[in-house]
């Protein structure tokens, strides 16, 4: 296998790592429905902060001379964007919305990083990404198909309001994948699971922030133990599952793909997201809805064909 092709296989390996760790905070409010987005925020941030700081103490010596300003400052704007914003934006649209609209509108995102990063290096003209992009979009179109026919006891201010908190989250996360590409290919002092470390106790201070709005007042008060258990569990799982090992995995195949293919990365996310869904139901998916999980991995598939380097044909 050339060192082209080993590249691409850890990468796609590591891009669906990351999705199925991620896939799991579609879940978690559900799995912690009595807790506000906000207060889901603030725990997991604070949780992924605390796990952060214990890795990256034994190396804190080595790590933090190799950090300037602009280094700090880009950890700040890429943990309020990709963290704080995205996932408060995120929880609220489960909760209003729904898994299955949330999902629709966050698959927007391999669309949306693929354009722009269609300018960047080692990224293939758009034309040859025409499959790869029509076959996600089309997938798209059938979960939403499928989502608006559903019915659902949601009022439609809620479903209005839950729709615009998702394309909030489409919005942030767009612009951190963008960013946090673009640093870590100008990093090369710096390791890719170190600075997901710095990120996460970058959001960890700014999750203790987060928490004074978050658990102040007397709504923290009706809970009952059962459910603050539930909620540690949950915001523990995240930050262990989605935040340590899933940004570690991302950042690896950030390294290992050009921005085009690591915008099709982002489809394991929907269809992870989309699975846990229906084992959370205890339901088979339904035809509109497998049909979409065929078209996002076609659409992956036909990503990573577009990339492959052509060999010239044999001269006769």
């Amino acid at each position: 296998m050339s060192q082209h092709n080993r590249s691409l296989a850890l990468g796609i390996g590591f891009g669906a790592a990351a999705g199925a760790a991620w896939g799991f905070v579609f879940l978690a409010p559900e799995l912690a429905r009595h807790f506000s987005p906000l207060q889901l925020s603030a725990g997991r941030y604070l949780s992924y902060g605390l796990v952060a700081l214990i890795l990256i103490a034994p190396r804190w010596r080595a790590v933090a001379p190799r950090l300037g300003r602009a280094e700090w400052w880009a950890l700040l704007r890429l943990s309020l964007l990709g963290n704080i914003f995205y996932y408060v934006l995120l929880a609220s649209a489960v909760q209003l919305g729904g898994m299955a609209m949330t999902s629709l509108v966050i698959g927007f995102l391999p669309v949306a990083v693929t354009l722009i990063g269609s300018r960047g290096h080692g990224a293939v003209p758009l034309r040859q990404l025409a499959l790869t992009l029509g076959l996600g979009v089309g997938g798209i179109v059938c979960v939403a198909w499928q989502a608006l026919g559903m019915p659902s006891e949601a009022s439609v201010a809620d479903r209005l309001t839950g729709f615009l908190c998702a394309l909030g989250a489409l919005i942030a996360w767009t612009a951190y994948a963008v960013s946090n590409s673009r640093w870590l290919a100008r990093l090369d002092h710096v390791s890719s699971h170190d600075w997901s470390l710095l990120t996460g106790l970058v959001t960890g201070g700014l999750a203790l922030l987060l928490a004074i709005p978050a658990f102040s007042g007397s709504s923290t008060s009706d809970h009952t133990t059962a459910q603050w258990g539930a909620f540690i569990g949950v915001v523990a799982g995240m930050a262990v599952v989605a935040s340590v090992l899933g940004n570690a995995f991302w950042n690896h195949a950030s390294r290992l793909l050009p921005m085009t293919m690591i915008g099709q990365m982002i489809l394991f996310e929907t269809l992870f997201a989309l699975l846990y869904g229906f084992l959370w139901e205890a339901r088979w998916p339904t035809a509109l809805e497998a049909l979409a999980m065929v078209l996002v991995s076609a659409s992956v598939l036909a990503g990573i064909s577009a990339h492959q380097p052509r060999q010239p044909l044999p001269e006769h």
